[in-house]
């Protein structure tokens, strides 16, 4: 779809001067380009500003606004909105800290003003204008395939010898749902909205409906967040999923099985039921790409498709993980796959990911208590933590009686900065016992790596160690 921006608006209009330049003349193609890259989200910009500062000659395709869901329909605006959710959220529990102040007055045209203003002042770095400065060739418009090598796009034809397909995703609908007779929104629509909605039924328990179901019942929607079968973050640690539900029931959101019956008195209803990789419309067969509507394009290790050709990242590739920063990752594989004679593996990748709820949720590697031995810190038992009235934990897998991570969830304030430093030490083998070693500044929250390093070096005080420490110390003197 067409991403709506207000007409009227000037910080829409700066997006759409710097995302899609009214008037934007598309370059004569090249004969033949080293690398065509489909999509100028994430993947797609990482990738074309890669190869052509490696020198390549490059041509970057896009049929709507330059950067992508990230910059237009994602990870900015939604986060932008969840600091104003934060800070209203903050007021409410002042008093806690001693602090007393009034119900927090919430001008909600203000909250999406600053949405779509720092959206906008965040576009020049994707726009059209700077990837043609940085030597890629810009082309606005609809890509299809020709045949193995060729693509097409506003009636030319761009020759390639490797293509990157970085088309993304886009938000599902679910068919079944009731007709409620008040606007429908996704994540793509829901922040060209001026005026708060004072029931909002959230479709969906996955990150984007608890990011924004908790946002707007923050900033004073009355939500009803419709979970398949009442369970949040069903990707997720079932403790997670707890704390999160506890914090919900204290701020009045009202979590529910399934969605209700038509009518229910709502205002709007925004779906956030998962997302499904952009594959239509790009005549793949044609290229002798395969693909399918749920998992996208199939890609093998190295990122590569069923066309030797034509490689594919981010969310519209069979990889699995929908994230900006696995898009980035993955794009930058692909440029030293495609142009050199390397075989970089994207399943070598550790990516860790986080829902930016209040708590955050974080999490990298497995979560099953199942899988390994368990070791885990409430964060009320950090002296930071008691400071800030922080809520949640911190749990690491490791492989059974090994000093091997497997994987981490945390639960609060920075979540996602303490998923990416377990990232850091997986990535490079580094165990509990190295970070029990380290020395973390005190007092934050990185001090639950020591203090969980403290707890795994305990498990290796066996009886036998016991004794022979004991005998060495009588005879020390």
């Amino acid at each position: 779809m067409t991403i709506p921006l207000l007409p009227n608006d000037p910080h829409d209009a700066r997006l759409r001067a710097n995302l899609k330049p009214p008037g934007w003349a598309n370059p004569t193609p090249a004969a033949r380009y080293q690398l065509v890259v489909i999509g100028a989200g994430p993947a797609g910009l990482v990738a074309a500003a890669a190869a052509a500062g490696l020198g390549a000659k490059v041509a970057l395709v896009e049929r709507d606004l330059m950067g992508g869901d990230c910059l237009t329909v994602g990870c900015v605006p939604s986060k932008t909105l969840l600091r104003a959710a934060r800070a209203a959220a903050e007021v409410r529990r002042a008093k806690e800290f001693g602090i007393r102040l009034g119900e927090p007055e919430i001008d909600f045209a203000a909250v999406m003003e600053r949405v779509r203003r720092v959206r906008a002042d965040l576009s020049p770095a994707d726009s059209a204008e700077r990837f043609r400065g940085l030597g890629v060739d810009v082309f606005l418009g609809e890509a299809k395939f020709v045949n193995d090598n060729t693509v097409e796009v506003a009636g030319v034809k761009l020759r390639f010898g490797r293509c990157l397909v970085a088309t993304g995703s886009r938000p599902v609908v679910p068919a079944d749902l009731p007709d409620y007779g008040r606007p429908r929104f996704t994540n793509e629509s829901i922040f060209a909205l001026t005026e708060l909605p004072k029931r909002l039924l959230v479709v969906g328990g996955g990150p984007i409906g608890c990011e924004l179901g908790q946002a707007f019942a923050r900033l004073g929607s009355r939500v009803t967040l419709a979970a398949r079968g009442g369970r949040l973050l069903p990707r997720e640690d079932a403790d997670a999923a707890a704390v999160l539900a506890g914090v919900f029931r204290r701020e009045g959101v009202e979590v529910v099985p399934n969605p209700p019956p038509a009518g229910g008195g709502f205002d709007a209803v925004l779906t956030a039921a998962g997302r499904a990789p952009n594959v239509g419309g790009l005549d793949l067969g044609k290229a002798g790409v395969t693909s399918d509507s749920h998992d996208g394009i199939r890609v093998d290790r190295h990122l590569r498709t069923t066309n030797p050709r034509v490689y594919a990242a981010g969310d519209v590739c069979s990889l699995g993980y929908r994230f900006t920063h696995a898009a980035d990752a993955t794009a930058r594989i692909v440029v030293r796959n495609a142009l050199f004679p390397t075989k970089a593996k994207a399943s070598a990748l550790t990516i860790p990911w986080c829902t930016y709820t209040d708590p955050e949720v974080g999490r990298v590697g497995i979560a099953g208590a199942d899988d390994g031995d368990v070791y885990r810190l409430d964060l009320r038992e950090l002296d930071r933590g008691a400071t800030d009235g922080a809520e949640g934990f911190v749990k690491v897998v490791t492989a059974t009686g090994k000093d091997c991570i497997l994987g981490a969830t945390v639960v609060g304030p920075h979540a996602g900065e303490l998923a990416g430093s377990f990232s850091l030490a997986m990535t490079h083998g580094l165990g509990l016992k190295e970070l029990a070693d380290t020395v973390f500044p005190y007092p934050t929250y990185t001090e639950a790596l020591r203090k969980l390093g403290d707890q795994y070096n305990r498990t290796r005080l066996t009886p036998f160690a016991r004794r022979l420490l004991g005998g060495w110390l009588r005879l020390f003197r």
